[in-house]
């Protein structure tokens, strides 16, 4: 019996590696698992699944997968897919947020900012972003005293358990899906970036403040930033917060 060849694409080293585990622990002896990622991402991606990795263009490279695969699995991957693609594959996305509130980039930054909720989606991709049919999703904890990382680190195990729940499911292709109850709000990468610089003149209240720093702060990497107005230089701002009983 010839096994059956499913594509898993990711820029997530973590995520790569937490569902080899979930493979590993449990029988998928019918199925071949591929490891493909976006361009740059080749060697962390490759460190997670234990040998090269080879980056692909999804929107050019479609044909080889319509060749080769019946079903694609996105963990966090950068790219949209073409239609080309899902007319033929079915492809379905492990999406770090709780669809359809803050759909697109770092759902959790948006969600300490508009209060809407966060969480993980396992969903069918369709041709907007983050936007198809749901498989599953559960809502997560957003805490007052959270940064951005430590709800991103609690959604990404949430991901990992929706998956190790669903994915025989997802490979069997047996399972029931339900439309989201509205279309929700999506962020673009550049809604982002416009957060990142900070008005110093800006009047708005320590709360907001807070909230901003809190969802711009994501362990070592530099996001927040104001321009000193001596030299010119960015002057990068983060925020370190704790709860004591």
């Amino acid at each position: 019996m010839s096994l059956k060849r499913v594509l898993i694409i990711s820029d997530n080293p973590t995520l790569v590696s937490g569902f080899r585990e979930i493979i590993k622990a449990t029988e998928y002896g019918s199925y071949q698992f591929d490891y493909r990622c976006s361009k740059g991402s080749e060697a962390n991606v490759g460190k997670a699944v234990g040998a090269e990795t080879k980056s692909i263009r999804v929107k050019t490279d479609w044909q080889e997968l319509v060749e080769n695969y019946s079903l694609i699995i996105s963990l966090h991957c950068k790219q949209l897919f073409p239609s080309e693609l899902m007319q033929v594959v079915r492809c379905v996305n492990v999406h770090p947020g709780l669809n359809p509130y803050n759909r697109g980039w770092f759902p959790q930054v948006f969600s300490i900012l508009n209060g809407l909720p966060t969480g993980a989606t396992i969903h069918e991709i369709d041709e907007e972003l983050d936007h198809g049919n749901i498989i599953v999703q559960q809502e997560v904890e957003n805490n007052v005293w959270d940064t951005s990382i430590d709800i991103y680190s609690r959604v990404l195990q949430m991901e990992l358990e929706l998956l190790k729940q669903y994915l025989p499911k997802i490979l069997a292709g047996e399972y029931e899906t339900f439309e989201p109850g509205e279309e929700g709000n999506l962020n673009l990468k550049k809604d982002f970036d416009a957060l990142c610089e900070l008005d110093l003149a800006k009047n708005q209240s320590i709360g907001e403040t807070i909230d901003l720093l809190r969802a711009l702060t994501h362990g070592e990497y530099q996001n927040a930033f104001f321009m000193d107005p001596k030299t010119g230089k960015k002057v990068y701002v983060s925020i370190r917060l704790e709860s004591k009983k």
